[in-house]
């Protein structure tokens, strides 16, 4: 028995769909060919979501249709006014509730901030009708607590369709650039539908096993890059502090044993590396809120499964307290380093 069944047996119609695996596989490849899709509803034009909708369509035939949905008016009023003045694509639509998505779609992807916005969301997708006639395909490529994953999942898949969940990495730069990660959650059979679609907005599909690993996934990475994000800004405001310069200190870094994607890519010191955002006042990127909930999602994984964090809340408590600061809230998650600075840690 899987850990995940271990954690959750009493979640109905979880694993009657999904093959039973002694271990988790690696990557299988299967074709990419274009699927034979008339209908796409994208639900969630946020910061990641957006470029990813926007790659979407790109990819698939201008004879197909997307149907969108966001409370943001302004963001979806964009997308249909970008989608018209870049020539030739898939037709988009706005739909004027969530049921208008699931509704006109064959394949509907979500990408949401919370957990009670998956919970809503797919609340609103099952209480408009799902045509049992007419099997759905739907990809959350949400991050969220693996036991909402797996109950949403089993709701859907008791009325005949398909759910598989597929959290992302590589950020709005992977987003905006189609180079996303994509660890996806998914029965075998599920798998060969959704791979191709997300090969669309992304460079890699990673099938960590059956429903709700993709999450275990996503939280097991995000966790690690919390660890090393914090480990970066304070190795970084150490050396700093002791006469180095920072440039040189994060070159002696990234050619030797302590580089890391937050040290070589995402470097927490303003001006050593002019792509990041500390180097444009912390703008853009993965924000501190975000990673602050990643991390509790993740402690709280490890906490069902009884695998020990040691570092875990220490570096839970930074970044809650780093988020509410006035200086750093709505910032990158690297914005840790600046609140070092500012509370003299």
């Amino acid at each position: 028995m899987s850990a995940l069944r271990q954690a959750f047996p009493r979640v109905p119609g979880v694993w009657q769909s999904a093959r039973s695996r002694q271990s988790w596989a690696p990557v299988r490849r299967f074709s990419s060919s274009p699927v034979a899709q008339a209908n796409w509803g994208f639900v969630g034009l946020g910061q990641m979501g957006y470029p990813m909708a926007r790659n979407l369509r790109a990819k698939i035939p201008a004879t197909d249709s997307i149907t969108i949905y966001d409370i943001n008016e302004s963001a979806t009023s964009q997308f249909v006014e970008e989608a018209s003045s870049t020539g030739p694509g898939a037709g988009v639509t706005i739909a004027k509730s969530l049921q208008d998505v699931s509704r006109a779609s064959d394949t509907v992807i979500t990408m949401l901030p919370q957990p009670k916005h998956v919970q809503a969301v797919y609340k609103e997708f099952i209480e408009g009708g799902l045509d049992k006639t007419n099997p759905r395909l739907f990809i959350d490529c949400s991050t969220i607590d693996v036991k909402t994953s797996l109950e949403v999942g089993s709701s859907i898949r008791a009325l005949g369709h398909d759910f598989v969940d597929a959290p992302v990495s590589g950020g709005v730069v992977g987003a905006t650039a189609a180079t996303l990660t994509f660890m996806l959650g998914a029965s075998d059979s599920a798998l060969v539908k959704a791979q191709p679609i997300l090969e669309k907005m992304g460079r890699r599909v990673i099938h960590m096993g059956e429903p709700g690993t993709g999450i275990v996934g996503k939280l097991a990475n995000n966790y690690l890059l919390a660890m090393n994000n914090v480990a970066t800004a304070e190795a970084m405001n150490f050396g700093i502090k002791l006469g180095l310069d920072a440039k040189k200190l994060a070159s002696l870094i990234n050619c030797s044993t302590g580089k890391c994607w937050p040290s070589e890519v995402n470097n927490p010191v303003p001006d050593v590396i002019e792509s990041a955002p500390s180097s444009r006042g912390y703008q853009g990127g993965f924000g501190v809120s975000l990673m602050a909930k990643d991390l509790k999602l993740a402690i709280a994984a490890a906490d069902l499964a009884g695998a020990k964090l040691i570092l875990a809340e220490p570096a839970r408590k930074l970044y809650e307290d780093a988020e509410v600061h006035d200086d750093c809230k709505g910032k990158d998650f690297s914005v840790v380093y600046k609140y070092l600075q500012l509370t003299g840690k």
